[in-house]
């Protein structure tokens, strides 16, 4: 009887973990990365930054993933969500006299803002391209990009463009990086746990049908632009909810340093590899590719851009060899696993 107990105890617990998008290896391996920050050696200042930069980079490939992954749209101006995101709140909680805003709200609203901000323009953007199909949906988000980086560069006035903002930092100077880490965790998990709970309701399957076949889904009664709307502009707030995070714990912003199309590449190789539409493949890539990144610029200091070079190489041996990513994988050795269990089970 307590043997039956346990086991419904166990599976209701699993199914419980499975509606937000993980299984009892992946909350282990959470747990996991949550307890780093008190073992050494990663209680050191310089590895808790890279830890940071892993977090950072694992939420922003959900958000990404969320809409390349699920309606099939590459999203070339995320980046520039980012930045938009980075910059708003940058301005909105100036103090200093430096830029015409001095409003010098709490960075804690003014991150919220932010991610507002962006989300209105992912929608009025997701208005404006998603209606195309394929590369040109793709292509217009990035050219929107570039005009976004263009802007920001421009009005010096406002965001002292190439000579770059100092925003105020988000918690109290001196409080160290682990206060940061477990902050931008925090905000990976609620990014991470909000997109799954959509991905597994019926939007959901309406953007798996629009990203499979978007006349299919068209003919069984989905409306294709109102959720790729839909999708881009959750995606798009998400991203400047995370840009609100780097202003404030950087402390330092450009409009190259953030906005460039090729922090949109970093994201896109790490969700690619990580395995398009799973979401959690992305966070799992991040945080060993940081290390190694951060490993290779400290000991190969004349190769400026070698990560690219990193992430381009790796990615076409994805896509040669192994589709799925590590996400594909992973389910390939699931099935193996289960299949080499089940004849001894039955014995």
């Amino acid at each position: 009887m307590n043997d039956t107990t346990n086991s419904n105890t166990w599976q209701r617990g699993v199914a419980l973990l499975a509606k937000i998008g993980f299984n009892p290896l992946g909350l282990i391996l959470f747990v996991i990365i949550a307890l780093l920050p008190y073992i050494p050696p990663f209680d050191q200042e310089h590895i808790l930054r890279w830890m940071i930069m892993g977090a950072f980079l694992a939420a922003q490939s959900v958000a990404f993933d969320f809409t390349a992954g699920f309606i099939n749209v590459v999203n070339f101006g995320f980046a520039a969500l980012v930045g938009l995101g980075a910059y708003t709140t940058g301005m909105l909680t100036n103090t200093r006299p430096s830029i015409i805003m001095q409003f010098g709200i709490s960075p804690w609203i003014g991150i919220w803002v932010g991610a507002i901000v962006a989300g209105l323009i992912g929608l009025l953007l997701g208005m404006l391209t998603l209606r195309l199909r394929g590369i040109f949906a793709a292509v217009m988000a990035w050219f929107v990009g570039i005009a976004l980086m263009g802007v920001v560069n421009n009005m010096v006035e406002w965001t002292r463009g190439p000579l770059g903002m100092a925003p105020v930092s988000l918690l109290e100077r001196g409080a160290g990086n682990r206060p940061y880490f477990y902050v931008i965790l925090g905000m990976m998990l609620i990014v991470y746990i909000t997109l799954k709970l959509i991905t597994n309701s019926n939007y959901g399957l309406a953007f798996r049908a629009i990203g499979q076949n978007i006349d299919a889904a068209r003919a069984s009664g989905i409306n294709p632009t109102k959720y790729r709307v839909f999708n881009f502009a959750v995606s798009a707030f998400f991203a400047g909810w995370l840009g609100g995070f780097y202003a404030h714990y950087f402390g330092s912003l450009t409009p190259m340093t953030l906005m460039h199309t090729s922090k949109t590449v970093e994201v896109l190789a790490i969700a690619y590899i990580g395995g398009r539409g799973s979401l959690w493949g992305g966070i799992a890539v991040a945080f060993p590719f940081v290390f190694f990144i951060e490993f290779l610029r400290s000991n190969l200091t004349d190769l400026p851009g070698l990560h690219l070079v990193i992430y381009g190489v790796l990615m076409v041996l994805v896509m040669i060899y192994y589709p799925g990513g590590l996400a594909g994988l992973y389910t390939w050795l699931v099935a193996k696993f289960r299949a080499w269990r089940a004849p001894k089970e039955s014995a």
